[in-house]
């Protein structure tokens, strides 16, 4: 139990430097500059092909007997440094713009840089300390804590920010950053149990990208599964940087009352934590999955509704859909995710759909960004209202989200972890791992 707890520390840390970036500080910057912070929120995600080789090399290089916990402080303190600096690269953009956005690229590129050597190896470091049977609980544990931690984060941001100054948001992602190192530092104390023998690189593990991306390719559920996770989250992630400047546009709020719709957000997802960990055993994780994918496509319609009809009821109806059903499908498919890897390979599969999850983040960030400010101009000139302009933008991006959850849901049915499993057997797959070591 309380090597669950402090994966859940570990887990807490990371996400709370997420926070202020996608939420506050997106609020902040994204008036009139929506493809701009996209593409700064995307750049982390751009490292996210060193998942795969991180994974794997976490495997077979140990730092003093310690295959994880070296590479999530690094990546912990990556994080921390992102967040601390980031206010600093609005402020600078608004005196001197080349300047700011290249101290953006810096200091995202570091958060980005943390969040991928940290988020691969505790993911991993789960796997390995918790059995199959016991993984459902290491997951809603985790999760549980997470969304805990991102709640108490917005209601502490929206508190320090208010009455707003650039000193007093300055402060706050300090104060956020400096209890995230914490609370991390306090994780990985003798969470990781020391290896004293067999630290040496195996040969067959030696693998390079092409071979490891072979591996995946290689197998057909291994296959759908990422395209599956890719989807899904990019749906379910790329509302992160919309939702509050939508809910500003379309309803009047202020920042403070924007932020609380992560707030409100986060409690049901939390909601559904609990429920997906009383349902543990009783029901099939697939099923859960599914009931949690539809009940976000349901969240984004409602979404969409409440845009047409300026509805603010139907609006939060939504958010709350949305909410519950990213809960479900976080737990259920976090748990398939850790079914679907390999003995001695648990990095390399772990890195695989971790890089599938930071993908994801990219292309959902992007089609934010980008679709918003594109069909917000293409709209100009038939649409006589700015405010309807703006608002057609999100209204495009949401449904193409809802549009992405509706084909994951029907890939859904084509994931077998059987299946997987007996093909990973078969002598031929083998074989293509093991020309790493020629």
């Amino acid at each position: 139990m309380l090597k669950r707890l402090q994966l859940g520390l570990l887990h807490v840390a990371v996400a709370m430097t997420l926070v202020p970036i996608n939420s506050t500080l997106n609020r902040v910057m994204i008036h009139e500059l929506a493809t701009l912070v996209a593409a700064l929120a995307s750049l982390p995600y751009l490292f996210s092909p060193l998942q795969v080789a991180i994974g794997s090399y976490s495997d077979r290089h140990p730092i003093f007997g310690l295959r994880r916990t070296p590479y999530i402080f690094l990546g912990l303190i990556l994080c921390v440094a992102g967040v601390v600096v980031s206010p600093q690269v609005a402020f600078l953009m608004a005196d001197n713009f080349g300047l700011g956005v290249l101290m953006g690229v810096l200091a995202f590129g570091a958060w980005g840089m943390g969040f991928n050597l940290s988020s691969v190896s505790y993911l991993a470091l789960a796997s390995e300390l918790s059995d199959e049977k016991s993984r459902g609980k290491t997951i809603a544990t985790m999760w549980f804590m997470m969304i805990v931690a991102i709640i108490l984060t917005a209601i502490g941001i929206s508190r320090l920010v208010d009455p707003y100054t650039p000193e007093a948001l300055t402060r706050a992602f300090g104060i956020v950053g400096a209890s995230a190192l914490t609370l991390g530092l306090l994780g990985l104390f003798k969470l990781e149990p020391r290896r004293t023998a067999d630290l040496s690189p195996r040969s067959s593990e030696n693998y390079s990208i092409k071979q490891m991306a072979d591996a995946i390719l290689g197998n057909p559920i291994a296959r759908t599964f990422f395209v599956y996770l890719l989807l899904l989250l990019a749906a379910i992630l790329g509302q992160d940087v919309l939702l509050e400047p939508f809910a500003a546009e379309a309803f009047g709020l202020t920042v403070q009352q924007t932020t609380s719709i992560t707030s409100l957000w986060g409690a049901f997802v939390l909601v559904a934590i609990l429920i997906a960990g009383a349902l543990e055993g009783r029901v099939a994780k697939k099923t859960m999955a599914q009931v949690g994918n539809l009940g976000a496509l349901a969240g984004f319609i409602g979404i969409v509704i409440s845009g047409f009809l300026l509805d603010k009821t139907v609006f939060y109806t939504g958010v709350t859909l949305l909410g519950l059903g990213t809960g479900l499908s976080t737990v259920a498919n976090l748990s398939l995710m850790f079914d679907l890897t390999a003995p001695g390979m648990v990095g390399l599969y772990i890195g695989a759909w971790g890089f599938s999850n930071a993908l994801s983040r990219l292309v959902g960030t992007l089609l934010a960004g980008v679709t918003r400010d594109a069909v917000t101009q293409a709209t100009g000139a038939v649409l006589s209202e700015s405010k309807d302009r703006a608002m057609s933008g999100y209204l495009v991006v949401f449904g193409i989200e809802a549009g992405m959850l509706l084909a994951a849901a029907l890939m859904l049915s084509r994931i077998d972890v059987r299946a997987f499993r007996k093909k990973i057997d078969e002598p031929s797959f083998a074989e293509k791992v093991a020309l790493a070591s020629d």
